[in-house]
């Protein structure tokens, strides 16, 4: 529940001067991020002054190397800190684990894209979308050629970089190959349509890019990302990228769902009832619902940070999680947060009436948890599909993993 339980579990071990100084800094900054979270949704884009209070916290830099001054926090931190900003502001909290994970994945890419882009500014932010049927590809002397239009961008507004997934052909006769590109905001065209029912503050707009070159250091194959080294691990040899990322995709922004759950449970105060002037914390159907939403919630937040954990602890064995782990992965990240939206659905009841005003904190917190989970990550029948497959002996269909 509070911040101090949130530190529990998997990542209590990791408890160094740097992980409690970053924590401390994190739970400092949640009364401003709350006082600005209407603000962020009405900006549809994180305030300036939220970016520089990350900024100078060095929050987006928990999972950065070491090598360039970052924290290098174990994996788990995703989940634990974005649960944390989440109580207070969901869409400051996505657009943070966000730029956080880009810092990860930059480190799996060649030195040489670490160095263009961390030895201008170890600061710089990175945007992303995954969508890979949305970028095409084709291979040219020393880069790739790319077009596309992605969706939901988050943070592109202040983002330098941008991570986008296409389909690369390297030749006829071959199928296209998944690869990630790093591309600059010079390159990119961003579409300002993010109008939104939840998230509205992640500023999660589409980008266009019209024939623009890449080269190949600033490109990452996706068969490259799945457990083990990766180019980056020349100069970055910590588990971090190492990492199976599109195993563990889901945990790179699960933690905003449980945040908002855990939110909710730990600020509800029942006034004595208007209508019927009973208390209502008396009335046994209150008790029953908090219980419920408190066992969904915990549930979540217990499968995120031990899978989290595993995945490292392999990982740091030189081991790979094997096809149906790595589908578990999926799975229980999908279901945790499907957990931690069903204990907000239960809060909302609880909260009644005053759940409704608009501005208040509990409706942007109901549509925020729903928000969140309509991202595929989250989609229980697609991470049920896959598991199911691999589980009964088929081919996966999904290529990532």
């Amino acid at each position: 529940g509070s911040g101090r339980a949130s530190r529990c579990g998997q990542g209590s071990r990791f408890l160094t001067g740097t992980h409690e100084k970053l924590w401390a800094a994190a739970e400092e900054l949640l009364p401003k991020l709350r006082a600005r979270a209407a603000h962020c949704e009405e900006l549809r884009r994180l305030p300036d002054e939220t970016l520089r209070d990350f900024h100078d916290a060095e929050l987006f830099r928990i999972h950065q190397p070491k090598r360039v001054g970052g924290a290098e926090l174990e994996f788990a931190a995703v989940v634990t800190f974005g649960a944390l900003l989440a109580r207070a502001c969901a869409s400051s909290s996505w657009n943070w684990v966000n730029f956080a994970a880009h810092h990860m994945m930059l480190g799996m890419f060649a030195p040489q894209a670490q160095d263009e882009i961390w030895g201008k500014s170890a600061d710089a932010l990175i945007a992303s979308s995954f969508v890979f049927p949305a970028g095409k590809a084709r291979k040219v002397e020393d880069g790739y050629v790319i077009s596309g239009r992605w969706p939901f961008s988050s943070g592109v507004d202040p983002s330098d970089w941008n991570m986008l997934a296409g389909l690369a052909r390297l030749d006829d006769h071959l199928p296209p190959e998944q690869r990630v590109f790093l591309l600059h905001r010079s390159q990119y065209q961003v579409i300002d349509n993010w109008f939104a029912g939840g998230l509205r503050g992640t500023g999660s707009k589409d980008v266009e890019v019209k024939e623009e070159f890449v080269p190949e250091h600033r490109t990452l194959a996706v068969a490259d990302t799945k457990g083990g080294p990766t180019p980056g691990s020349a100069v970055n040899p910590g588990p971090l990228y190492q990492m199976p990322v599109f195993a563990l995709f889901p945990y790179m922004l699960s933690g905003v769902a449980l945040g908002i759950a855990e939110g909710l449970i730990d600020e509800y105060r029942p006034a004595s009832g208007r209508m019927t002037g009973a208390r209502v914390a008396e009335i046994q159907s209150t008790q029953i619902r908090l219980g419920e939403a408190s066992a969904y919630a915990r549930a979540s937040r217990l499968v995120q940070e031990f899978n989290c954990g595993e995945a490292e602890a392999l990982i740091t064995q030189d081991k790979i999680p094997d096809a149906k782990t790595k589908a578990r992965y999926r799975l229980e990240g999908a279901y945790a947060v499907e957990w931690a939206v069903r204990a907000v659905d239960v809060m909302f009841g609880l909260y009644g009436a005053s759940g409704l005003y608009e501005s208040g904190h509990v409706p942007r917190a109901f549509r925020d948890a729903h928000a969140v989970k309509q991202h595929f990550s989250f989609n229980t029948d697609i991470a049920g599909t896959t598991y199911g497959r691999v589980a009964l002996g088929l081919a996966s269909d999904n290529p990532t993993l």
